[in-house]
């Protein structure tokens, strides 16, 4: 029953050994700790991220675990629209792991928030409780599904699909831990922002260039959800 989650376990731990190998004399090394950053004055809506994430992990028909709706604001000069990147945000405190009966939700070593499929029971509870609408039950697994960080690419030393096909640079992955990585450098040269954090989760997917008009309308309900489930609708704030 516990075999999915033995093996992530396995991995991040076999990945982790095996970069810190060379540095295992200083006694202060930290873990890794992953994290993704989104410039938003490069995305370009393109969803080349969103194939990509399909195809990499077998997603269903109108369900996505990242997506980039596009959501209408309000301005002096009118309309206009922007594009959003939405996806798990791998919390520091995910709300989406003491609500479920069974514990099939657990963080890896890396801080990766994923789920044990073969101990989930679909119940909805974490669907209902993550505050980034990036969880869904998936309609050919018939559990819950949501972003991983492609935790079976990053325990190998790929970047996560989404990552690796972005058209405009504009995810970067990498170990916050890490004061040399690319997405730590980013991070001390730009100002940075998280969604939703009224909720006090501690996400660890960033934004460059989050307009907060943009940030008040996730707030109040972008559709993300009824988005990964393949619904129509139209939410307040989204196109």
């Amino acid at each position: 029953m516990n075999s999915r989650r033995e093996f992530l376990k396995l991995a991040m731990a076999g990945s982790t050994a095996a970069v810190a190998a060379p540095a295992a004399a200083s006694a202060q090394a930290k873990p890794k700790r992953w994290g993704m950053l989104v410039d938003l004055r490069k995305c370009i809506g393109c969803q080349a991220c969103t194939v990509a994430c399909t195809i990499e992990n077998d997603v269903p028909e109108g369900q996505h675990r990242t997506a980039v709706p596009v959501y209408e604001l309000d301005g002096p000069n009118g309309p206009s629209q922007a594009v959003l990147p939405r996806l798990c945000n791998h919390c520091d405190e995910p709300p989406c792991i003491p609500v479920c009966p069974v514990n099939a939700t657990f963080k890896t070593e890396e801080g990766a928030v994923v789920v044990d499929a073969e101990q989930c029971v679909a119940c909805g509870y974490c669907v209902q409780a993550c505050p980034y609408e990036a969880r869904f039950i998936n309609h050919k697994t018939g559990v819950a599904d949501k972003c991983t960080f492609c935790v079976h690419r990053t325990s190998v030393g790929l970047l996560p699909a989404c990552v690796e096909t972005c058209v405009g640079n504009a995810r970067v992955f990498g170990d916050l831990n890490d004061p040399e990585s690319e997405i730590r450098k980013l991070m001390a040269q730009h100002e940075t922002k998280g969604l939703r954090p009224e909720f006090k989760t501690g996400p660890n997917v960033y934004y460059i260039g989050l307009d907060d008009r943009l940030a008040s309308t996730v707030a109040v309900g972008g559709g993300a959800r009824d988005l990964r489930q393949g619904l129509e609708t139209s939410a307040h704030g989204e196109v």
